[in-house]
């Protein structure tokens, strides 16, 4: 039988399952050679679970042409109210060679009775400092993160930034090295296929999607027996992925997380972009 995970635990993946994909609004280039960055996205998403309403996602990213910062809030209701779930996130850093040098992440949540924290900063290619909220030591049994896990990571946002960095035949063929300031942990995207999307208000863009089949893969800060039957499928998370050419970027149209009770689904709502050029590009649902 699949062991449920806590709703601690479940709050935790949550965030870092919808989290990295929404900050994927943040995008770089479909084509890095030819980079350049909009100047803001703004989104608005809902969120479902098997296959009820039970919250928004908001997003806004912005790009000076050096470096990039975004912000993010999820709120989630559900059971009539019993259950509560709010999530803020923020991240800045550097763009170098067409690629995200992340400086410092913050992710904090909270329920009806708890505040969780998370402050990352970066040194180079590391991660710098830590803080955490509350501070408790591990349990015995978790993976201990190493030094070593800390080196070429991308925490929630600049991981994002980089799996749209890429050509349209690469968008879903690779492997993200995150650590959320707890958990260290790759996702490896695998191409699943396309779909056509029929918009009720044309845009003017590419009407397709790009479905990445991505696995969730635990490397430090687990407890290995939070895998063993887990009731989230790990391995079968989607993002669908949209080229928006006229801005030269990626967006996170749908993003689907499978479990033994029913989908997560975050699906875009409404996506406001200012493209390089200071072209306006709107996609509505």
């Amino acid at each position: 039988m699949a062991r449920c995970q806590t709703g601690a635990e479940w709050r935790s993946t949550a965030a870092a399952i919808w989290g990295t994909a929404a900050f994927a609004l943040s995008a770089s280039p479909a084509v890095a050679e030819e980079a350049t960055w909009p100047h803001e996205v703004a989104a608005v998403y809902r969120l479902s679970f098997n296959g009820f309403d039970v919250g928004t996602y908001k997003f806004i990213s912005r790009y000076n042409g050096k470096s990039y910062s975004a912000t993010g809030r999820t709120e989630i209701s559900a059971l009539f109210g019993a259950f509560k779930w709010t999530g803020s996130f923020a991240g800045s850093g550097a763009v170098d060679g067409g690629m995200p040098r992340p400086a410092s992440f913050e992710m904090s949540y909270k329920t009806k009775s708890k505040l969780t924290s998370v402050k990352l900063a970066f040194n180079g290619p590391r991660v710098a400092s830590i803080a955490l909220v509350p501070n408790k030591p591990p349990s015995p049994d978790t993976i201990k993160v190493k030094p070593e896990n800390l080196q070429n990571v991308f925490d929630p946002i600049s991981a994002t930034l980089a799996i749209s960095n890429a050509k349209s035949a690469d968008a879903c063929n690779r492997t993200i090295p995150i650590f959320d300031g707890k958990a260290r942990f790759d996702l490896r995207l695998s191409l699943k296929g396309r779909e056509q999307l029929k918009e009720q208000r044309p845009s003017g863009q590419p009407p397709e999607l790009i479905v990445c089949r991505v696995k969730y893969v635990p490397i430090a800060g687990h407890k290995p027996k939070d895998f063993e039957n887990p009731w989230i499928d790990y391995d079968h998370i989607e993002i669908a992925l949209r080229s928006i050419p006229s801005a030269g970027i990626y967006v996170p149209y749908r993003i689907t997380v499978p479990s033994t009770v029913g989908p997560a689904v975050m699906t875009a709502d409404t996506i406001n972009i200012t493209a390089a050029d200071d072209q306006q590009i709107a996609l509505r649902q």
